[in-house]
């Protein structure tokens, strides 16, 4: 305040800023007014203003109790996707292979499993195709060689599909 007060007192002459400048007074009077309606000795009841609509309806929850615990719990599992997807998001970019595993199997503990489909029939729906592995073996044709991406899965809810190298049959 010291410091405001010797600057404020120097020879420099500031220019008015428009937002500094103030709108307008308020009479003491009106002041006055307002402290004994809102502490309750104002001598005569203040009419509300005419263009002041009624309350038509108030709104009261049949059971407030559950209206917060689901409010609760809301908040509970939109956390818990965030937290799901900042641990998605650690394991992309982890490079130490037990810090890959100690978040799998920490998201497993809470529902959530990788997804590794090595050896599982290529399937468009639950898989993304990013890339072909030609062989000569017709049973593997169509099947996945192996894992580019892993995929998560949040008990039956697909996070993210597996990014997959599928086997197709060498053309002659």
């Amino acid at each position: 305040m010291v410091a405001v007060a010797s600057w404020r007192q120097g020879d420099v002459e500031e220019p008015e800023n428009p937002d500094d400048v103030p709108t307008g007074q308020i009479a003491a009077a009106s002041i006055a007014q307002f402290i004994k309606e809102t502490d309750g000795t104002a001598t005569e009841p203040v009419a509300s203003e005419p263009t002041v609509e009624p309350l038509v309806a108030v709104s009261v929850p049949a059971n407030p109790e559950a209206d917060s615990e689901q409010g609760e719990l809301d908040k509970a599992l939109a956390d818990r996707r965030a937290l799901i997807h900042l641990c998605l998001y650690a394991l992309d970019r982890a490079r130490s292979t037990g810090v890959v595993e100690r978040l799998e199997h920490g998201l497993a503990e809470i529902g959530v499993r990788a997804l590794r489909p090595d050896g599982d029939r290529f399937d468009p729906a639950v898989h993304e195709a990013g890339g072909a592995m030609p062989t000569d073996d017709p049973a593997r044709d169509g099947t996945v060689a192996e894992t580019e991406v892993v995929g998560f899965a949040d008990q039956d809810k697909l996070l993210r599909a597996p990014i997959v190298i599928v086997y197709t049959k060498r053309s002659a």
